[in-house]
């Protein structure tokens, strides 16, 4: 039998805050994604094209979306494609829902100050983290100016 591979990437933005519910095996965190393509249009033109993209994260990977993801906030998200389907009671047709399910997630920027990654629910120790100055330094250095001629550029 050949060999696939369903993995996707994505990098975007959380379209609304995220909506948490209770499972019988924990937690799940259901949000959208937003990706924006630059294309040019029959004149010519550059337009921004936005793709809205479902995703479902279950367990310590929902907990963390819930805990640090809000609208705005930027993702880089690995995972992968899956389409539920389901017979529509009011109008019996046959519905079909494609999301994207959260294998990795870091937290790039917006929303809540976090930058970390997570992979699978667990911090990822080689991970680069966000460094700050630390408190007495800012006071300490706060009153120093630099002349020019200290400028190693």
């Amino acid at each position: 039998m050949p060999k696939s591979v369903n993995r996707t990437f994505l990098l975007g933005n959380v379209g609304k805050d995220p909506q948490i519910n209770s499972t019988p095996g924990g937690i799940a965190a259901n949000f959208s994604l937003a990706t924006t393509d630059r294309e040019k249009d029959q004149q010519g033109n550059w337009r921004d094209r936005t793709e809205w993209h479902n995703l479902v994260a279950y367990g310590r990977t929902a907990e963390i979306v819930r805990d640090y993801v809000s609208k705005g906030s930027q993702l880089f998200i690995q995972g992968k494609i899956q389409t539920r389907s389901w017979d529509d009671k009011q109008s019996r047709q046959k519905r079909y829902r494609t999301e994207i399910f959260v294998h990795d997630l870091t937290l790039l920027g917006g929303g809540k100050e976090v930058d970390e990654t997570y992979y699978r629910g667990r911090r990822n120790d080689n991970a680069p983290r966000r460094k700050t100055p630390a408190p007495q330094f800012e006071q300490e250095c706060q009153d120093q100016e630099l002349s020019p001629d200290e400028i190693p550029f």
